[in-house]
């Protein structure tokens, strides 16, 4: 029984002559103003995300919030984002982190609205929930690897030089989030490949870290060449970090998340970020469209309680991986609807570069976003939608 991710969605008021501030960059704070909303009350929660309901006895842990160093946070308010996000559709493609990010972003924005009414729909691997007073479409894209898989007379065959089979349905959106990592090192009974293609080459295995590396450079060559950034907006889900061993948050005597009840506190992780995190930015820089990675990876790694535990339905016993997953933002200025970090770049407003990086090439630069606090750029307010991941009850 997994513990349910809380979403929030918060607008991130930054003023002018303000600090340089990385959204990825903070501490974990308590408010007792949180939760968000009530679990009992999502019609889109499936039970095995269902922390409470499957026994879980504490609640503070869903009374954390995510507080960026310098940034000053408000509130979500889902009407407006349904508003602003009229008309438009947002699809998220991945794994079970990607799921949770679903189902949470479809709670935040069913409990903003008393009676909204809705349609829910699933063709294939794609489910798809549209609200209806307003013509917004939240999907999901169940697909581990992002690129094709398909059963072939010698068995399933992933080949990771091809995104065909699913790159019409993808580019249709306004908003695409894509994740992709933990899949590629399963094997025995939960590898649901027989065969992967490299090139013309079809291969009985594969060193599974080089496989993973070749597919995410597939994905940035695709958007590369087929996506609009006048019309699509892209970003990638980070790494989510696991906590099965207590040495990594100097606590040798834990072995695993289970019992744990409270992030660690304060704005510093004792141990060291997984080294996907960077062979993901190595494929963003490959990108010359604007694509963002939510680096939340560090962020993620604070909250040891965040976790399903013995609260899930894991095989294993204890699921101390799924719970984090990457976030999601929508910068909002002025009058605008959804437009993307880049824009605010472009116009001055976020500082993108770091020392030693020129922030070119239009991915992923250093660590995380940084905002500018140009006394010449930076005027009145700029109000960024962000989705930050919370437990949910």
């Amino acid at each position: 029984m997994l513990l349910i991710y809380f979403l929030l969605l918060l607008a991130h008021v930054f003023e002018a002559n303000a600090a340089k501030c990385n959204l990825f960059s903070g501490s974990w704070v308590f408010d007792s103003s949180y939760p968000l909303y009530n679990s009992s009350s999502c019609p889109f929660i499936e039970h095995e995300f269902n922390c409470q309901k499957n026994g879980r006895p504490d609640q503070e842990y869903l009374k954390y919030r995510w507080q960026p160093q310098g940034c000053q946070l408000a509130r979500f308010n889902g009407h407006e984002f349904l508003l602003r996000f009229k008309g438009k559709s947002l699809m998220i493609v991945g794994d079970s982190l990607s799921r949770n990010l679903y189902q949470s972003i479809l709670c935040l924005l069913h409990s903003s609205v008393p009676g909204i009414k809705y349609n829910q729909t699933r063709v294939g691997d794609i489910s798809t929930v549209t609200f209806l007073d307003f013509g917004v479409q939240v999907k999901y894209d169940l697909n581990v690897f992002l690129v094709d898989q398909r059963a072939t007379k010698i068995g399933n065959l992933l080949e990771v030089d091809s995104v065909a089979h699913k790159a019409n349905l993808w580019r249709e959106n306004d908003v695409l989030i894509f994740n992709t990592f933990q899949w590629w090192y399963y094997r025995g009974p939960k590898q649901p490949w027989q065969y992967i293609k490299v090139g013309e080459k079809i291969l009985k295995d594969i060193d599974r870290t080089f496989a993973l590396k070749w597919a995410l450079s597939t994905w940035a060559r695709w958007v590369n060449s087929d996506i609009d950034p006048s019309k699509t907006r892209v970003f990638f889900q980070g790494v989510s970090p696991a906590h099965y061993n207590g040495y990594e948050w100097n606590q040798p005597q834990v072995r695993n998340c289970g019992n744990q009840t409270e992030p660690i506190l304060g704005s510093q992780y004792p141990g060291s970020l997984p080294p996907a995190l960077a062979w993901q930015k190595d494929a963003l820089r490959l990108i010359k469209k604007p694509v963002t990675l939510f680096d939340i990876t560090h962020l993620s790694q604070f909250r040891k309680d965040g976790h399903p535990s013995i609260y899930g339905e894991s095989r294993n016993g204890i699921d101390c991986l799924h719970c984090f997953f990457i976030s999601l933002v929508f910068p909002r200025i002025g009058g605008d609807s959804v437009d993307s970090v880049f824009r605010l770049a472009k116009e001055g407003f976020i500082d993108l570069k770091r020392d030693g990086c020129d922030g070119g090439g239009g991915g992923i630069c250093g660590d995380g976003w940084f905002l500018s606090g140009s006394e010449e750029k930076m005027v009145g307010k700029v109000a960024i939608w962000v989705v930050f991941p919370y437990l949910d009850e």
